[in-house]
């Protein structure tokens, strides 16, 4: 697997999400030539169901590609049409085919974690959506055993029915599944100070992360979104933001680099950007200066 036992010199495990236009190949090519050593990337449009399957050269072009070794994590990000949290519509229907194309395309592409924000219960209510993301979920790998890609729960902000903004909505779906050896987690803090974890200072990370660490587990998160939030604290609003443009600030981005607890785990921006990717650039150097303490 792409991220199995990364060598030393790669660390931090830090990127972005990057473009696969031109194949999935080309992500790789992007990645390591902006200076990534993780990446994040779609195996397939995010905003369309379904795709056609995956050329075998483009393929081989990824899981053989050259650079592959710069990197010391892929991970990929479900579509966002995607929605376990509800049963007995067409759409539902969809869904668990469209995750289930996703979940093959990783294990083809030896992605291991596939990011998922779990569903959004359009008004049935918490207990409902969460039940309804457990039940698909154990139907997904039970049609699935072999499959070794995991699941990657991301938080999300808690927009309107959105399943997965208080860690302990996250908790309860892992406790709930038949096999949760199969699910990680994945941390966006933008979405995290939205759902009202206040991270502006980083007391209140510290605070977040322990309290994660209660609920979910640490050994559970797999991977960090680093994006600063355009919108307020509690506002349930998902809006990303350029570090240090929004409203968490970046003292705290630099306690996260400086953790030890999170020093082994994928960071992958997912921030404003253009084509050249020049805003990542930036993004990344200033975190690798919080880690080796050259800014004030």
């Amino acid at each position: 697997m792409i991220n199995s036992s990364p060598s030393a010199d790669l660390f931090p495990l830090l990127g972005s999400h990057v473009p696969t236009i031109g194949g999935v190949a080309r992500a790789i090519d992007r990645g390591v030539g902006i200076g990534c050593t993780a990446i994040q990337i779609f195996v397939k449009n995010n905003m369309q169901w379904f795709a056609k399957p995956l050329p075998p050269e483009e393929v081989k072009a990824f899981t053989e590609h050259p650079l592959r070794h710069r990197l010391g994590a892929v991970v990929a990000h479900a579509g966002y049409l995607i929605n376990l949290g509800v049963e007995g519509t067409e759409n539902h229907a969809k869904s668990l085919r469209s995750l289930a194309d996703e979940m093959l395309r990783c294990e083809q592409l030896g992605i291991r974690s596939l990011v998922l924000h779990p569903g959004s219960h359009l008004g049935a209510g918490m207990e409902v959506g969460i039940a309804c993301v457990v039940r698909n979920l154990d139907r997904l790998h039970a049609e699935h055993p072999k499959l070794k890609v995991r699941i990657t729960l991301e938080t999300t902000a808690g927009q309107g029915a959105c399943l997965g903004a208080r860690f302990e909505e996250i908790a309860s779906i892992i406790s709930a599944v038949k096999d949760p050896q199969r699910l990680e987690v994945c941390l966006d803090t933008a979405h995290a100070f939205a759902a009202g974890y206040d991270l502006s200072l980083p007391s209140g990370a510290e605070t977040m992360f322990a309290e994660f660490d209660r609920s979910i587990g640490l050994p559970l998160l797999s991977i960090l979104h680093l994006n600063d939030s355009k919108s307020a604290l509690g506002s349930r609003t998902d809006r990303h933001d350029n570090l240090g443009k929004g409203k968490i600030g970046l003292e705290t981005f630099r306690w996260i680099m400086r953790s030890e607890a999170l020093a082994r785990i994928p960071k992958i921006l997912e921030t404003p950007k253009g084509k050249d990717l020049a805003e990542d650039v930036e993004a990344m150097a200033l975190l690798r200066s919080f880690q080796d303490g050259s800014t004030s």
